[in-house]
C-alpha cells in the first residue's frame, strides 16, 4: 500500500463528510467499523451512517490539516486536525479536532475500520 493511495482515501472520505454523501460513506467505512467519539461513545458504521440520513449531523465546513499516515502492511495509520463547524441534533459543533483513523485494504479498496478523535483545546 502506499501513503499517495491512503492520502486520496483521506481526501474521498472527507469529501463525503463535507458532502454527507451516505453512499460514498457505505464503502468507504467497513461494516465493522468501531469509532470512539470525544465524549468517549463508541459508535458504529450503521450509527454513523444514520446520523448523516436522518440529517441531525450537518456539517457547515472543514479543514484537514497536520496528517501524518503510517503504512503497515496492508493496514494505515493516520492521524490529523480538522477544523470543523456544524451541528448535531441541533446543537452547534464548532472546534479543532484530533482524530486517528486505521484504514484497512479490503478486497479492492481501502477501508476505515477504527478511529477516535479528541477535541483540542
Amino acid at each position: 500500500m502506499k501513503i499517495e493511495t491512503v492520502v486520496d482515501a483521506e481526501i474521498e472520505l472527507l469529501t463525503a463528510i463535507k458532502k454527507s454523501d451516505v453512499m460514498a460513506l457505505e464503502t468507504i467505512l467497513h461494516d465493522d467499523l468501531l469509532f470512539n467519539m470525544p465524549d468517549g461513545q463508541t459508535i458504529t458504521k450503521e450509527f454513523d451512517l444514520e446520523s448523516y440520513r436522518s440529517g441531525k449531523l450537518k456539517i457547515n465546513s472543514l479543514e484537514a490539516s497536520d496528517q501524518i499516515v503510517n503504512v503497515i502492511d496492508d493496514s494505515a495509520v493516520v492521524t490529523v486536525t480538522v477544523a470543523l463547524k456544524g451541528a448535531y441534533d441541533g446543537n452547534a459543533i464548532s472546534g479543532v479536532f484530533k482524530y486517528l483513523r486505521v484504514w484497512k485494504k479490503s478486497g479492492k479498496n481501502l477501508k476505515v475500520i477504527a478511529g477516535s478523535c479528541v477535541q483540542l483545546a
